[in-house]
C-alpha cells in the first residue's frame, strides 16, 4: 500500500519545485496544497509542522517530514523509500 504523502506550496518556490521533482522522479502520488497567500492555510500548515512556517513542508503518513532539506536528506541516506 502507497504511503499518503502530502506537500504545503507556493506555486512559484524553487525548493517546493525541486521537492515535487524528487517525487515526480520516483513516481509518488501526493497530495498539494498551494497556499499562496492563504495565511489560514499556512496557519495549518504550521501547526502541523510544529512551528514551521518556510515551504514547502512535507507529509507521509501524517509525519512531519520537514522541507526541501529534508526530503533530499532522507534521499541521500537510504531513508526515504521505505517511507513511501
Amino acid at each position: 500500500m502507497a504511503a499518503k504523502v502530502e506537500i504545503y506550496t507556493w506555486s512559484r518556490c524553487p525548493f517546493c519545485i525541486r521537492a515535487k521533482g524528487l517525487l515526480d522522479r520516483k513516481g509518488v502520488e501526493y497530495s498539494e496544497y498551494c497556499i499562496d497567500g492563504d495565511e489560514d492555510a499556512r496557519d495549518q500548515m504550521r501547526v502541523r509542522a510544529n512551528g514551521k512556517s518556510s515551504l514547502p513542508q512535507i507529509f507521509i503518513d501524517d509525519r512531519h517530514i520537514g522541507g526541501c532539506d529534508d526530503i533530499y536528506a532522507l534521499e541521500g541516506k537510504g531513508e526515504l523509500d521505505p517511507l513511501l
